[in-house]
């Protein structure tokens, strides 16, 4: 895995050309082994690369990287786990190799097939190739969005970048919040493709590709997942589950075995939930060892899924290594959060992601995760939800609903959790709901909803409403999420939410997060989950085989019945998270106060401080865990101090 970094531009050549090196500097941690630099005076182009060794470790493979005439030149990101059959698909066409790097054949194949190339392969990859004979910059992002990347355009220089800390090096480019961006940023914890958090600069979407001529920029999408709904039909499919399970096991078994390909050391990030123990189980199928697995733990209960994971471990005959993380360890990430991130981004799961990173990055360079399952099969309690609420809000006759609407206003919230919550913990999962008292205010206001992308925001939503923000605004801007909504409304519930989250949350989100955490380490994670051909098997999949009984991951967990016993994986979800409720009253308080404090705030001019102050004091009091509207703007405001001062 790799940092990439280059600019176009005539005008300002000479500044982006001095700078370019530090540039690259700043994506070390994504390529500490090697570094390269190119320059092409003419026609205003600079290249720089930095390389984490993984496929041919030797110097043949140093990028920027040239065609045999020195003509086209790539800077890659990825592994194209179909390399060596492409190559031997090329050098029957006559071209010649000086290196065993997948990078010469990413340039070759481009060399021959142009920008169709991209449909050959099997990976995950962001690459630029500058084509001097064409005059064009031709960037890509893989189909599923696993790797990053941005780009900046203004005043005819073009500038892109693994992360944006290496385009904002540039004195040229302009710190500019987008207005819309930061909305968005407090309602989903992230910022959506195709922005970012400052003005002309953007994240390329997945599934696309970019080519810039100099004076304009076109972008288009050469995949996308099979836009089916394939409806339940539980009664005709009997006969057919064997044979979905049996290509499932075949195409996750395949996937697997191709991210095995590697130069150096290898294990798998084990949590012990169901993807990422079917990871770690396929890849001890294949290997004739013992792989090596890596846990995190901690000592909060509620939290700790490491005795699951060892166990699962123990089971497989893997060679395990966990580690229980004190709280000041946990603590210890949080100032590091902004430069890692780039732009705001607020899920706390960053935080034991990082930690468990650099715990596996200690022994091997290359870690297999189980990613993209929820997204696939229907994994998320906030499908169900919205399922439930969805049919609530249509099939209810108007009288029925405003009775009801009486009934639960007249009802405490409070006094329900009492009852609640000392018996949620024996209920089935489907009826865990987290923090109840902020869930049972927004039922309340379900009844007159209609559409199911109004119903599912409720679910994900950090700030409902938008009377925080006090100079950028109050309605929320268009995003994907609308755009994706929009285009699956004759769907079923089920399958729109999980495309929705396929386009939005899963790259913009999960996606980023691993790859900045494991990358800030020097740690590469491939994703088998998300090779494309099981993403476009797992779409055609009918709902019966992801959701049934009120519990998802039907088939995926029929399949990791094959090699784990059930009683090791059947139990709630329980996520990848950190007590951040708890340490906003105690340990993070002082931090918190601070930087949420009424005077920074009036001074900075964006949010309405009295709002702020009614929203901490709820925290601190423990009757509202107001803890991710929280922990969003203290991630904004540690964000502008490190990048914005």
């Amino acid at each position: 895995m790799c940092g990439i970094v280059g600019f176009k531009s005539h005008k300002r050549y000479i500044e982006l050309k001095d700078l370019l090196p530090d540039s690259a500097d700043l994506l070390s941690h994504r390529g500490p082994d090697d570094s390269g630099i190119y320059f092409d005076e003419k026609n205003g182009i600079g290249l720089a690369h930095r390389r984490l060794s993984i496929i041919d470790l030797s110097a043949a493979g140093v990028q920027p990287m040239a065609s045999e005439d020195g003509t086209v030149y790539i800077v890659y990101n990825g592994e194209i786990y179909n390399y060596l059959q492409l190559r031997k698909a090329l050098e029957k066409k006559g071209h010649i190799f000086r290196s065993s790097s997948d990078t010469e054949v990413v340039l070759k194949a481009y060399l021959e097939w142009g920008v169709e190339c991209l449909e050959k392969f099997i990976g995950m990859f962001a690459l630029s190739i500058w084509d001097q004979p064409q005059n064009r910059f031709f960037l890509a992002r893989d189909r599923l969005g696993i790797k990053p990347l941005f780009y900046y355009f203004k005043d005819q220089t073009f500038i892109f970048g693994s992360e944006l800390k290496a385009i904002m090096a540039f004195k040229c480019f302009e710190k500019t919040i987008d207005d819309e961006a930061l909305p968005l940023f407090l309602h989903y914890q992230y910022i959506p493709a195709p922005r970012t958090i400052f003005k002309h600069t953007y994240k390329l979407p997945p599934g696309n590709f970019l080519l810039f001529n100099g004076q304009t920029i076109s972008l288009k999408h050469y995949w996308d997942i099979p836009t089916s709904d394939v409806p339940n039909h539980y009664s005709s499919i009997k006969i057919k589950e064997n044979n979905y399970l049996e290509q499932l096991d075949s195409l996750l078994t395949e996937a697997v075995t191709n991210r095995l390909i590697s130069d150096v050391p290898l294990g798998a990030l084990l949590s012990g939930g169901i993807d990422s123990s079917i990871i770690a189980a396929l890849m001890q199928k294949v290997s004739s060892q013992p792989i090596r697995t890596f846990s995190i733990g901690f000592m909060e209960k509620a939290f700790n899924e490491a005795p699951w994971a060892k166990q699962v471990a123990n089971h497989l005959g893997t060679d395990h290594t966990e580690l229980y993380v004190t709280p000041k360890q946990a603590l210890c990430v949080i100032p590091r959060l902004p430069e890692i991130y780039d732009e705001p981004f607020a899920d706390p799961s960053a935080i034991p992601t990082f930690l468990v990173s650099k715990l596996t990055r200690s022994q091997v360079t290359v870690a297999l995760s189980g990613d993209g399952g929820d997204e696939q099969f229907s994994g998320y309690v906030r499908y169900w939800m919205t399922q439930t609420m969805a049919l609530w809000s249509r099939k209810l006759p108007i009288v029925v609903k405003e009775v009801l609407a009486r009934a639960l206003k007249l009802l405490s919230a409070q006094w329900i959790e009492k009852c609640y919550l000392p018996i949620r913990n024996r209920l089935p999962q489907r009826f865990q709901v987290a923090n109840f008292q902020e869930k049972w205010q927004k039922l309340l206001s379900i009844l007159d909803q209609t559409q199911v992308s109004k119903l599912y925001r409720m679910t994900i939503c950090l700030w409902p409403d938008a009377d925080i923000f006090r100079l950028i605004g109050r309605t929320l801007p268009q995003s994907n999420y609308e755009t994706i909504f929009n285009e699956t409304k004759d769907w079923s519930v089920l399958s729109q939410l999980m495309r929705v989250d396929q386009g939005t949350y899963l790259p913009d989100c999960m996606l980023t997060k691993i790859d900045r955490a494991s990358m800030a380490t020097g740690l590469e994670v491939r994703v088998p989950l998300l090779d494309h051909r099981v993403v476009e098997f797992t779409a055609q999949l009918p709902n019966d085989l992801k959701f049934r009984n009120g519990e998802g991951k039907y088939l995926l967990k029929k399949l990791l019945a094959r090699y784990v016993p059930t009683e090791l994986f059947q139990r709630p979800k329980m996520g990848f998270g950190v007590p951040i409720d708890h340490w906003l009253r105690k340990e993070l308080k002082d931090l918190l106060l601070d930087y949420l404090s009424s005077e920074r705030l009036k001074k900075e001019g964006l949010f309405d401080h009295v709002i702020v102050e009614k929203k901490i004091k709820e925290h601190m009091s423990g009757r509202v865990n107001r803890q991710y509207q929280l922990w969003a703007l203290l991630m904004w405001e540690m964000w502008r101090e490190q990048w914005l001062k």
